[in-house]
């Protein structure tokens, strides 16, 4: 999948004209552009693809997530956006990456990701399998929600905040981060929880076991609020609606580059200069 940008295009032409040489069948998709509705599942990739690889940002890679779907399909992201954590390879290792791809030598590390069910009077409303993480915010009213919050069927608390976000293990690097909660290891089994701008202050991030069930509601008084998957589907929501937040069974299947550890990525990501004070 390409990004719709001059060099990303440019350089998919020319790795495309390289891999067909290699003799192998490449499907070229276009990426999705920010303003435009994303396309459905079922509008969904080949089956019978051995790999994927993405070039672009990381919208253009949870795009490519969303086309892949279920399928358990090697995915690599090539950096051609803004900064992010999903997109680790730079262009110059991108032949070298893809060698490595073609000759088998290569491990993969699946990422978890996170189903959400949308439910109004027993019937569901949604449903969808997001890698980053499921939002619930307010509209363009700077007013609180009062976000009911259960896990498990036993109740944990009222956030009264402009929202809430849920985010899987490799969504905490995204808005979970800008919005004051912590960076968990994809390695790391959990779900984690962050209030945005809580009205109580002791309403803090919270890492909740990746088996674990998360039922969110809203108060009657609650207007104008919105849930939104990975920054790409959204839909208005109200106190009629359960929303419901499990880890998925399908994981995705990202490939690991060699020679290159998570830690680097995320000291190089944030500009932490590892020296001493």
């Amino acid at each position: 999948m390409v990004k719709k940008v001059p060099t990303a295009v440019s350089v998919a032409r020319t790795f495309e004209t390289w891999l067909r040489k290699q003799g192998i069948t490449v499907v070229n998709k276009p990426g999705w552009e920010p303003g435009n509705t994303v396309e459905k599942s079922t509008r969904s990739s080949p089956d019978d693809l051995d790999c994927v690889f993405v070039l672009g940002g990381d919208g253009t890679f949870l795009s490519a997530v969303r086309w892949v779907g279920n399928q358990a399909i090697p995915m690599a992201g090539v950096k051609f956006g803004d900064v992010g954590f999903l997109a680790e390879i730079v262009e110059d290792q991108l032949f070298q990456v893809a060698e490595t791809v073609i000759d088998g030598k290569f491990t993969v590390q699946q990422r978890m990701r996170l189903h959400v069910t949308v439910k109004r009077d027993g019937a569901v409303r949604a449903s969808e399998t997001v890698l980053n993480d499921v939002v619930i915010n307010k509209g363009a009213l700077a007013r609180l929600s009062d976000i009911l919050t259960f896990i498990d069927d036993h109740y944990l608390t009222t956030y009264r905040a402009d929202g809430l976000i849920l985010a899987s293990p490799t969504g905490s690097t995204a808005y979970s981060l800008a919005a004051g909660g912590p960076i968990i290891h994809p390695a790391v089994p959990g779900i984690l929880m962050t209030p945005i701008c809580p009205f109580t202050l002791t309403n803090r991030p919270l890492v909740v076991p990746d088996q674990g069930t998360i039922r969110i509601e809203l108060e009657k008084e609650s207007t104008d609020t919105f849930l939104t998957c990975d920054g790409q589907q959204g839909f208005a929501i109200n106190h009629q609606d359960a929303i419901v937040v499990q880890k998925s069974d399908y994981p995705v299947h990202m490939i690991n580059i060699p020679n290159q550890h998570y830690y680097d990525v995320l000291k190089s990501k944030l500009r932490w200069s590892g020296g001493r004070v």
